[in-house]
C-alpha cells in the first residue's frame, strides 16, 4: 500500500532537495529536455505530480501543464507554485482523460508507488497521442559494488534520522528506501512498461547520477 503523502507534504520539497543534494532538480530539467525533439508547446500531463517540481519545469519550456495526484495537500502546495497549471485529484489507474488528449506524459518519482503498477503505465500510455512521449524518473539502488554500500548506508540510516529531524517523521523516510528496493529497475522495468501496453514502439532507460536515478523513456506507436 502506497505512503500516505498528506502526511509529509508541508516538508516533502525541502526534505527532497536536502536528501538528493538538490540533484533531485537537475534529474527533473534532465527529464523535460527528453522532449526536447517535440515543440515545446505541449500540452502535457504530469502524473503523481505532487508539489508541482516538474510542473515548474514544463512551464519554462512553455508546455501546457495539467497535474494530477492523490494526495490534496501536496496539491495545494503545487497550486501556490503554478498558477498557470491545471492542478486535480486524480488516480494513475484510472485518468479522468480521453484518450489521446496529452502530447506528452512525465511522472517523477511516483510510479513506485502504484498500487497496480501495470495498470497504471497502461492508463498513462491511453491518454497520450500515438506518437507522443512518456518520460519516468525514478530512483534505484546502484548496481556499482563500490557506490552500493555507501547508498544503503544513506537511505537506510542517514535518511531516516533526517526525516525524524527535518520533518519529524521518521516512517515515512523508512519507507523511502524499502520501497525504492522493491521496485523493479533498468531492464525489469522496461519488461514490466512493456508488458503494460501493445501500443508501444520504443522504451529506453538512462542512468542518472551512477544509477541513483533512472529516467525511462517511452514512444507510443
Amino acid at each position: 500500500m502506497a505512503y500516505d503523502f498528506d502526511k509529509i507534504a508541508r516538508d516533502y520539497d525541502r526534505m527532497n532537495h536536502l536528501m538528493t543534494l538538490d540533484l533531485d532538480r537537475w534529474w527533473r530539467r534532465r527529464a523535460v529536455r527528453e522532449l526536447s525533439t517535440f515543440n515545446f508547446q505541449l500540452s502535457t500531463l504530469d502524473v503523481a505530480c505532487g508539489t508541482g517540481d516538474m510542473a515548474v519545469e514544463l512551464l519554462k519550456h512553455g508546455c501546457r501543464v495539467t497535474g494530477v495526484d492523490l494526495s490534496e495537500e501536496m496539491l495545494s502546495i503545487a497550486r501556490r507554485k503554478n498558477a498557470s497549471a491545471n492542478f486535480q485529484l486524480g488516480n494513475a489507474e484510472a485518468l479522468p482523460f480521453a484518450d489521446g488528449e496529452f502530447d506528452a506524459v512525465t511522472c517523477a518519482f511516483g510510479v513506485r508507488n502504484f498500487v497496480h503498477l501495470e495498470q497504471g503505465l497502461n492508463d498513462m500510455l491511453r491518454v497520450l497521442k500515438p506518437g507522443g512521449r512518456m518520460v519516468i524518473l525514478e530512483l534505484a539502488t546502484p548496481d556499482n559494488i563500490i557506490i552500493k554500500p555507501f547508498y544503503n548506508l544513506y537511505t537506510k540510516h542517514i535518511i531516516p534520522w533526517l526525516g525524524k529531524l527535518v520533518a519529524g517523521n521518521r516512517e515515512a523516510y523508512t519507507y523511502l528506501p524499502q520501497s525504492i528496493e522493491r521496485f523493479p529497475k533498468g531492464k525489469d522495468f522496461l519488461k514490466t512498461i512493456q508488458h503494460s501496453s501493445s501500443n508501444i514502439l520504443h522504451s529506453a532507460e538512462r542512468k542518472l547520477t551512477f544509477g541513483v536515478c533512472r529516467m525511462y523513456t517511452v514512444v507510443k506507436n
